[in-house]
């Protein structure tokens, strides 16, 4: 069995409910033509591509224990999308769709067409099963992360699914933050799709594609496309800047602390519900940077905002970018060497509670206000093991300087959960 045909086999759910085989597009009979004789020259030429674009096709595997795209190294891009379930769906049609995303995330990942058919392997008179964008760019490092929303579970006041009283604690939308101005079109979501990959064309084909095949059953409530990465999850990785110039996520939590991941951002079989165990809970903050004001600063005074210095990093303690913030350091007047409402004081876990999350932020440019001004901005997510963490840090951030530079105008929280076992798919353990 080649690796194409692997992937091609009809998986049927625990609970019997059949994949739809990516029918959200395609009628009946087309489908059927998607497991003839096309298949073996779409997937060997699929293949192909991946092994000739080198380097940049390293896949990530879609199944595991964790979802990738958590730990996985930041790629360099992003696209992200929140979805809205459609009206009159039921529990079956909610399985079939993250049936039908899980199989094809798991090709596409690998370089793969969204079918075995894909692009140009099924019959002229039909659509393609997929939309060709992404041909010969190999998987370019994507990884796709799933994730469940509040109103998922329950959506001013009805269980739409049947899946109420496994409703995560604390999966409710974000209480508000001082200098929020969140936009509600830009906000929440049933579902949410984030995809990463080093081509952003990449990205782009995943999201495109994901929401081809939700038709009928979800659609897109609001998408970020993000890049320049600004945090680091592996010690291989260089310290990215954000678009004030600074390094950013110096302090991050890495793949390879596992006690740390333990600790902060996965959530364990001790933890309820016991079907998120191995998963995380995701936040999204849109977070507009008032980038002309912010260039008028002086040098001094933006090092004293964020609590380092803008060449190399180092806190303004002293020492390197990596060396720890002496938060009790003081001047020769008694001032401390790292400024009380800086960024990096008030972020610190010695002032949270010893609270850490794991940043896998971009930035954004989405070209220009009405005012001529550049549209810009950071596209925050964190995953934590715990909604509550983020939200003590954030409140401890309201008396930081930098919010003057900043507006929150979209924001979102979702549960993801763990990895899915070959076969299966994202999300069984909810409806097992």
């Amino acid at each position: 069995m080649t690796e194409d045909e692997a992937l091609t086999d009809t998986a049927v759910a625990p609970n019997g409910v059949s994949r739809r085989g990516l029918l959200g597009l395609v009628g009946a009979g087309a489908a059927g033509l998607a497991i003839g004789a096309g298949a073996g020259v779409a997937g060997g030429t699929a293949i192909a591509r991946a092994a000739d674009a080198g380097a940049s096709a390293s896949p990530y595997e879609f199944y595991g224990p964790h979802q990738a795209g958590i730990t996985t190294p930041v790629q360099d891009h992003l696209h992200f999308a929140a979805f809205d379930m459609m009206a009159r769906t039921d529990r079956a049609d909610l399985i079939s769709l993250l049936q039908d995303w899980s199989y094809a995330a798991a090709r596409m990942t690998r370089g793969l067409d969204v079918s075995a058919t894909g692009a140009v392997g099924g019959s002229p008179e039909a659509p393609p099963d997929d939309t060709g964008e992404a041909l010969g760019l190999g998987a370019s490092g994507l990884t796709i992360t799933i994730g469940f929303g509040p109103t998922l579970f329950d959506l001013d006041g009805a269980d739409r699914y049947g899946i109420g009283d496994r409703r995560p604690t604390g999966l409710e939308k974000l209480p508000a933050f001082l200098g929020d101005d969140l936009d509600p079109d830009a906000s929440g979501g049933d579902l949410c799709i984030q995809a990463c990959a080093d081509d952003p064309q990449v990205a782009v084909h995943a999201i495109r594609n994901l929401s081809r095949i939700a038709f009928g059953r979800a659609k897109i409530r609001w998408s970020q496309m993000g890049f320049g990465r600004t945090s680091r999850t592996t010690s291989e990785q260089q310290t990215p800047r954000n678009l004030f110039g600074f390094k950013d996520g110096t302090a991050n939590i890495l793949a390879d602390d596992t006690a740390a991941l333990g600790e902060h951002v996965w959530s364990a079989a001790s933890d309820a519900p016991a079907w998120m165990a191995g998963g995380s809970y995701l936040v999204a903050r849109k977070i507009a940077m008032l980038i002309e004001t912010w260039d008028r600063v002086r040098l001094s005074e933006q090092n004293a905002i964020v609590g380092r210095d803008k060449g190399q990093g180092a806190p303004l303690s002293g020492g390197d970018e990596y060396s720890a913030p002496d938060l009790q350091a003081t001047d020769a007047g008694g001032s401390p060497l790292v400024p009380e409402r800086s960024h990096v004081r008030l972020a610190h876990p010695d002032l949270n509670g010893g609270v850490r999350i794991l940043r896998r932020g971009y930035n954004f440019v989405d070209g220009n206000t009405d005012l001529g001004r550049l549209d810009a901005g950071l596209f925050f997510l964190s995953y934590q093991r715990r909604p509550e963490q983020f939200v003590r840090i954030q409140r401890s951030l309201s008396t930081d300087v930098m919010s003057e530079y900043l507006r929150h105008i979209g924001s979102g929280l979702w549960a993801v959960p763990p990895g899915a076992a070959a076969g299966s798919y994202v999300g069984a353990g909810l409806f097992a």
